[in-house]
């Protein structure tokens, strides 16, 4: 139900000026690739493993393949062609074995014409064909588990970070955190995989506040969790992250091995990790593509913006990437169900009325996306290491996603900011929601703010702010406004930050047929 009254008239002009700002971009997009892109559609076509060989260590056979392809012959026309033009004219039975053959210098790649480009195309749309359908698959044996075992019995799903280092104790934490009521287990990253251009191999024993993300540590943790399901009687979902320089590749990798979500945000890379925007572009349009076919739920980061700006002063903007992250979602094919954009619960305690404004932009999420799994994060930004305050504060929160309909809602941590949290401390943040939750879980139907209220008021202001805002990005352009620190107070120029060297301009010819058949949905799985 409505509470807001808003405008359809001004709600209508957000996403219409949301489009135009977003247009360019897209084009933008759509006329380049990049070595991230080209990696992951080797990755579907069925390449796996790495070169332990290497003097520097370990490396992907996707890395080394795509490298040497684009220095014998470029990217501009896509790797698939040469690469199966290669692997029918050196009559090798694999791919990992032509990634092998080019490390030992025994392949020359080249672009095929005539009979041989056909040739190449046919055994490249056939070879990424096989990996959709495995993604396919994947979505069809969770849409199964679920019905048989359920989904969680009442909205906001529980969703819950683990964050040991070693994928084995991740499983031990995951494990118990769904006895005691997640319902999503996010495990968190190693430190910096962010800005790593290559995916690791293998399990991680030995993470920097996290696990990398990597196609073994998936398989373990779902595998994990399909235990878990069975036991509690409920489907546990399992959130990762696709972002940073292999955003495409991860995401790749996340419908192979059947996760449910994915942190997944069109401009995070760019003001958080200071990659190249037009990388980030890139990369997120093809990642999204690859989540709609795997129904992943992605999940957007507009709480980042207010952890380095003002969350009072700042909140149009999260409301102005909301709708931004909507338009690049929609137009990559993504739809509603599977859009879970973000926002925090950040203001500074200290602030009069905090927990009315709390409410206001809350509310005003909801209403503008009433069909979206909204993502509510706890506070983090005035965690002081007063763990009593800090639970208190979780509790307002844990109450606001309840009063305002959020769908996904993650759970606060009184010791943020003091230390990675213990078994006990999720303990006792679950039992903190399990309590808000249990006695407040009907409360929405009884809230009704007053139409002329200080929250009706104040979402009316923000979504005023918003569509202004929006009006000036369209005028100077959105990568304009990204350079100048609209988001987050970040300034990112569209020529600046780490990855710049890996986008590639397509040319007249170009041939992705990866890209290709998650445009046109061609080639499901029946």
């Amino acid at each position: 139900m409505a509470l807001l009254d808003l405008d359809p008239h001004v709600v209508a002009r957000a996403r219409a000026l949301a489009a135009r700002a977003a247009e360019p971009v897209v084009d933008l997009a759509r006329a380049h690739t990049t070595v991230a892109v080209e990696r992951a559609t080797l990755r579907l076509a069925g390449i796996t493993g790495a070169d332990s060989t290497h003097r520097a260590g370990d490396v992907p056979w996707v890395n080394r393949v795509v490298d040497t392809v684009r220095e014998h012959c470029g990217l501009e026309h896509g790797v698939a062609l040469p690469v199966f033009h290669a692997l029918r004219r050196h009559d090798l039975p694999s791919l990992t074995e032509l990634a092998e053959a080019t490390a030992a210098g025994q392949v020359r790649y080249e672009l095929p014409t005539g009979r041989d480009r056909e040739r190449a195309r046919r055994a490249a749309t056939a070879a990424v064909t096989r990996g959709l359908r495995t993604v396919d698959r994947n979505r069809a044996r969770r849409e199964k588990l679920v019905a048989r075992w359920g989904d969680p019995p009442r909205r906001p799903w529980i969703y819950l970070i683990v964050a040991t280092g070693d994928i084995d104790e991740d499983v031990v934490q995951a494990g118990n955190a769904a006895r005691a009521g997640a319902d999503v287990i996010a495990v968190i990253r190693s430190t910096g995989q962010s800005l790593l251009d290559y995916v690791p191999e293998g399990a991680t024993h030995h993470g920097f506040a996290g696990t990398y993300a990597t196609q073994e540590n998936f398989r373990i943790m779902r595998a994990a969790l399909d235990e878990v399901s069975r036991e509690v009687g409920r489907y546990v979902r399992l959130t990762n992250y696709a972002s940073g320089l292999c955003m495409p590749e991860i995401a790749v990798l996340a419908g192979l091995q059947r996760l449910d979500m994915m942190l997944n945000d069109s401009m995070y890379g760019i003001l958080f990790r200071d990659i190249n925007p037009v990388r980030t572009f890139v990369d997120q349009r093809f990642s999204r593509q690859v989540h709609a076919r795997a129904g992943i739920i992605i999940n957007t980061g507009e709480d980042n913006y207010l952890t380095t700006d003002d969350a009072v002063d700042a909140a149009h903007t999260v409301t102005v990437s909301q709708l931004l992250n909507e338009r690049f979602a929609h137009e990559a094919g993504l739809p509603d169900h599977l859009l879970g954009l973000g926002h925090a619960f950040e203001i500074n305690p200290k602030v009069p009325e905090s927990f009315r404004l709390e409410l206001a932009h809350a509310l005003l999420a909801r209403e503008l996306f009433p069909d979206a799994p909204l993502k509510w994060m706890p506070p983090t930004k005035h965690m002081t290491g007063d763990v009593f305050h800090g639970h208190l504060l979780d509790g307002f929160f844990n109450l606001a996603g309840v009063l305002t309909g959020q769908s996904i809602l993650l759970v606060g941590m009184m010791t943020e900011a003091v230390v990675t949290p213990f078994l006990s401390d999720r303990d006792l943040a679950l039992a903190n929601v399990r309590y808000v939750l249990d006695a407040a879980g009907g409360l929405a139907e009884d809230f009704r703010p007053a139409p002329d209220g200080f929250i009706a008021k104040r979402a009316h202001q923000v979504l005023g702010e918003a569509v202004d805002l929006l009006g000036r990005i369209v005028d100077q352009g959105l990568l304009a406004a990204i350079a100048e620190g609209t988001f987050g107070l970040m300034k990112r120029p569209a020529d600046g930050g780490r990855g710049a060297d890996g986008v590639v301009e397509k040319a007249e010819g170009y041939l992705n047929p990866a890209a290709e058949l998650l445009e046109t949905g061609a080639g499901v799985a029946r």
